[in-house]
C-alpha cells in the first residue's frame, strides 16, 4: 500500500500537484535508503535536493566603489570628443577632395557623352558626304 501511495505522490510530484506535506513524505522515502527499483531513478533527484540545501556561498563579494566608475566615464566622454574633433579636422580636406573628384568625374562623363554624340553625328555627315561623292562620280562618268 506504501509503494501504490508513494508512486501516486510521485505522479503529483511530476505534475507540481503535490503540498509540502506530501514532499516531505517523498523526500523522506527516497533518502531513507529503501527505495524500490524502478523508483531509482528519483532517489538521485531527491539526495541531490537534499545534499545542495547545505551549501553555502562563502566567498566574499568585492565592490568597487561607484566614483572610481564615474571618474572614468568623464574620462571616457573626454577622450571621445577629442577623438571626434581629430576626425573632422583630418576628414574635413579630404571630404572635400573626394566631393571635387566625384564633380570632376561627373563633368568628364558628360563631356564624354556629348562628345560621343557629336562623333555619331560626324560619322552621318561623312558616310552622307561619302555618298554624295560617289553619286557625283557617277555621274561625271555619265556625262564624259
Amino acid at each position: 500500500m506504501e509503494l501504490a501511495n508513494i508512486e501516486k505522490l510521485v505522479e503529483k510530484y511530476l505534475n507540481a500537484e503535490t503540498s509540502l506535506q506530501e514532499e516531505t513524505t517523498l523526500k523522506n522515502y527516497f533518502t531513507g535508503g529503501n527505495v524500490a527499483p524502478h523508483l531509482q531513478e528519483y532517489e538521485y533527484m531527491f539526495n541531490y535536493f537534499a545534499t545542495i540545501k547545505d551549501e553555502k556561498f562563502t566567498k566574499t563579494i568585492q565592490l568597487e566603489p561607484k566614483k572610481s566608475k564615474k571618474r572614468n566615464f568623464k574620462w571616457l566622454s573626454v577622450a571621445a570628443s577629442i577623438a571626434l574633433l581629430f576626425t573632422v579636422f583630418i576628414g574635413k580636406p579630404q571630404y572635400d577632395e573626394y566631393k571635387e573628384r566625384k564633380k570632376a568625374e561627373k563633368i568628364y562623363a558628360q563631356v564624354s557623352k556629348g562628345l560621343q554624340l557629336l562623333s555619331n553625328n560626324l560619322k552621318k555627315g561623312e558616310q552622307a558626304v561619302a555618298q554624295l561623292h560617289t553619286y557625283e562620280s557617277k555621274v561625271n562618268q555619265v556625262l564624259k
